[in-house]
C-alpha cells in the first residue's frame, strides 16, 4: 500500500472519528454534516455527486447515514477508506453502550429515576419518528393506506415474519398502484469497486440471508443465533434507526434474551450518545444474558448489524447510475417506505408504550419529552438531560 493511500486511510478514520463523537441528531443530521465537511469544507466530493450516494443509501436497507459514511470513505481510499469511516463514526457511541450495558447489569435494587426518565424518553422518540416519517413517506391515499395496512397487519400478530409480509406487501403495492416521478439526473459518482468484487458482495449478501439460520439450526449456540438475528435485522429494515427497532424488539425476546425494561433502557440511552443508533446493536449484545454477552457479544451483534449495509454500498454503488432511472425500482421503494412508517406505529403501542408508560407521571413526561422534540425542536441532547433530571427529580 502506498504511503499517500494510507495516509488518506488515515484521514478518513480521524475525519470520522471527530464526526463521530460530536454527530449528534440522527441520520437526517449526520448528512448535513456529513455534507459540510466532505462537500463544502473539504470538496472531497461534489455536491451533486454527494447527492446522487445520499440517494442510493436512502434506497437500501439499513442505517442511511452510515452507508453515506461508507460511501464516501469508499470514494476517497477504496474498501480500507469505508471500514476505516465506519470505525470512526461508529466505535465511540458502540464503546458507550457497551460500558453502559456493563452497568446495567451491575446494577442491584429499585431502579434509578435516571433510567425511567430514559424509559420515557424512547416513547417520546419514536412517536416523533412516526409521524416524521408519515409527513414523508405517507403523502397520499395510497401510502396512507399501505401504512395502516402495515400497521394493522403487525398489530394483529407481531412477529418478525408478519413484519417481513407486511414490507413485501408494500413493495408490491407500490410497484403496482404508484406512480414515481422520473429522475433524470446523475453526476457520475466515481467509486473504485470492480464489477467482479461488487457481484460477489451481493451474492455473499443474499447467502448470509439463506444460510444463517439453517446454521443457527444445525449448530445451535447463542453466538451464532445472535449473529443470525441481527444480521437480519440489519438486512431486512428500511427506513433508519428508529424503525430497527421492532425487528431488534422481537430478535432479543425469543429466548428472553434481555427484558423489555433493560430493552427500554438501552433504547433511551442510545439517544444520549451521538454516532449511529444502530449502535443500539451493541447495547442489546452486551447485555444479553446467555454468553456471549459483555463486550464480545457487544461486538459481535455490532458486526452483525453493519455487515448487510457493508456488502450493499459495495455491491450497488457502481449499478447505482441504472438503478436510479428504473422507474418501478422508485415505485417499489414508496410502497416499502409506506410500510415501514406503519410497522413503527405498531412498536410504538402496545409494546414501547406499556413497557414504559406506568403512571401519570410518567404520561407526563413522555408529553413533554415529545413537546420538545416535535413543538419546540430542540436538540435530542437537550431532551435527554431533561429526561434524566425529570427522572431523578420525580422518582
Amino acid at each position: 500500500m502506498s504511503e499517500s493511500r494510507s495516509a488518506r486511510i488515515w484521514e478518513v478514520f480521524l475525519v470520522f472519528l471527530r464526526l463521530g463523537v460530536s454527530s449528534f441528531g440522527g441520520p437526517v443530521a449526520h448528512i448535513g454534516y456529513f455534507r459540510d465537511e466532505f462537500v463544502v469544507r473539504r470538496a472531497w466530493l461534489s455536491d451533486k455527486a454527494y447527492g446522487d450516494l445520499v440517494a442510493l443509501c436512502q434506497f437500501l436497507p439499513g442505517p442511511a447515514s452510515s452507508q453515506v459514511g461508507m460511501g464516501v470513505g469508499i470514494s476517497r481510499a477504496g474498501i480500507p477508506g469505508a471500514i476505516a469511516a465506519w470505525c470512526g463514526f461508529t466505535i465511540p457511541s458502540a464503546a458507550l453502550l457497551i460500558l453502559f450495558a456493563q452497568g446495567i447489569a451491575g446494577l442491584s435494587g429499585g431502579t434509578p429515576g435516571w433510567l425511567l426518565g430514559l424509559k420515557v424518553l424512547a416513547v417520546a422518540v419514536v412517536a416523533q419518528a412516526v409521524i416524521g416519517m408519515a409527513k414523508s413517506f405517507c403523502c397520499d391515499r395510497m401510502t396512507g393506506g399501505i401504512a395502516i395496512t402495515s400497521m394493522s397487519l403487525v398489530l394483529a400478530s407481531g412477529n418478525g415474519l408478519t413484519q417481513l409480509a407486511a414490507i413485501a406487501i408494500g413493495a408490491t403495492a407500490g410497484r403496482m398502484f404508484i406512480t414515481s416521478p422520473n429522475d433524470d439526473h446523475h453526476d457520475g459518482l466515481q467509486i473504485p469497486v470492480n464489477h467482479t468484487l461488487a457481484i460477489g458482495c451481493m451474492i455473499l449478501f443474499f447467502l448470509l440471508l439463506l444460510v444463517l439460520p439453517v446454521a443457527a439450526m444445525v449448530a445451535p449456540g447463542h453466538g451464532i443465533e445472535l449473529f443470525d438475528r441481527f444480521y437480519r435485522a440489519g438486512a431486512l429494515v428500511f427506513g433508519g434507526g428508529h424503525v430497527v427497532l421492532p425487528l431488534l424488539q422481537a430478535a432479543v425476546a425469543k429466548g428472553n434474551w434481555i427484558s423489555n425494561e433493560l430493552f427500554m433502557y438501552g433504547y433511551g440511552a442510545a439517544q444520549a450518545v451521538p454516532g449511529p443508533l444502530f449502535t443500539f446493536a451493541a447495547y442489546l449484545g452486551a447485555a444479553a444474558v446467555p454468553e456471549p454477552h459483555g463486550v464480545p457479544g457487544g461486538m459481535l451483534a455490532l458486526t452483525a448489524i453493519f455487515l448487510p449495509s457493508f456488502l450493499l454500498v459495495i455491491a450497488l454503488l457502481p449499478y447505482w447510475a441504472m438503478l436510479r432511472h428504473n422507474s418501478a425500482a422508485r415505485s417499489t421503494l414508496s410502497g416499502v417506505n409506506a410500510s415501514v412508517v406503519g410497522i413503527l406505529g405498531a412498536a410504538l403501542y402496545p409494546p414501547l408504550w406499556t413497557s414504559a408508560i406506568n403512571s401519570t407521571r410518567d404520561m407526563v413526561l413522555a408529553v413533554l419529552a415529545f413537546g420538545m422534540l416535535v413543538v419546540l425542536k430542540q436538540p435530542p441532547w437537550r431532551v435527554v438531560i431533561f429526561a434524566l433530571l425529570a427522572g431523578m427529580l420525580f422518582q
